[in-house]
């Protein structure tokens, strides 16, 4: 099936809700809905609904709230990213604690979002997630730095010759860069290069360390040694 297309000609994002809460289901049904390029194709009450309702009708992204009966978010997301890897998981919850957020995004999550976020937030991180990048919350983003921070790292990367998986210094510098949470067009600016030249770099470093989006790259940064925590 060809993919549905907006009256501007961009593509449409088909978006599933799953919440627990009926008011909320509604509330951010009418939110999206009244967004260009965005529809809301199902709306689940559980992680169970929202696996089998995927399956039918084949968001391109699903808004998941965390704490809900039968399945949870997170096992939700699991389940999601292991039979329909091409669906992105947006977490959109009240809770922003080491164990939700952790869990979700070693679940296959793409972004993660509190629910104090505004319309423009969440629709930017659907954008965001099914354009195949990331995106977090920044008070996740700090959580998620400040635990992967390893005491006595490196003041920079390391050697070329000592690099993991065959990354050239300048793919370990942009690596570094991610982790301080630069976006792509501030990492250009602080290597004096284009934005095409960091997005072949980041292609090449994914690739190589087999890390999937921007928020499990910092992970392998830091637990690599190649990023430089900030004071």
């Amino acid at each position: 099936m060809d993919a549905e297309v907006t009256r501007t000609g961009g593509e449409v994002i088909r978006v599933l809700i799953a919440d627990d809460q009926t008011v909320v289901r509604e509330g951010l049904a009418t939110l999206l809905d009244a967004m260009e390029g965005v529809e809301v194709v199902a709306s689940a009450r559980d992680g169970e609904e929202a696996v089998r309702l995927a399956a039918l009708r084949r968001p391109d992204v699903v808004l998941m709230d965390l704490r809900m009966p039968r399945c949870d978010g997170v096992e939700a997301t699991r389940r999601l990213t292991a039979e329909q890897p091409e669906v992105r998981v947006v977490v959109l919850t009240t809770y922003a604690d080491d164990s939700s957020v952790f869990g979700a995004l070693e679940a296959g999550a793409r972004g993660y979002l509190t629910k104090d976020a505004g319309a423009a937030e969440i629709a930017q991180a659907i954008r965001t997630v099914h354009a195949g990048e990331a995106l977090l919350d920044p008070s996740v983003q700090r959580r998620l730095l400040e635990s992967l921070r390893v005491p006595g790292l490196a003041a920079a990367p390391p050697l070329a010759e000592t690099l993991p998986d065959g990354l050239t210094q300048r793919e370990a510098e942009v690596l570094g860069l991610i982790a301080e949470g630069l976006s792509n067009q501030e990492i250009a600016a602080s290597l004096h290069v284009s934005e095409t030249t960091v997005k072949t770099h980041i292609n090449n470093l994914f690739s190589k360390t087999g890390v999937r989006d921007r928020a499990q790259a910092v992970r392998y940064a830091y637990g690599h040694g190649l990023a430089r925590p900030r004071p």
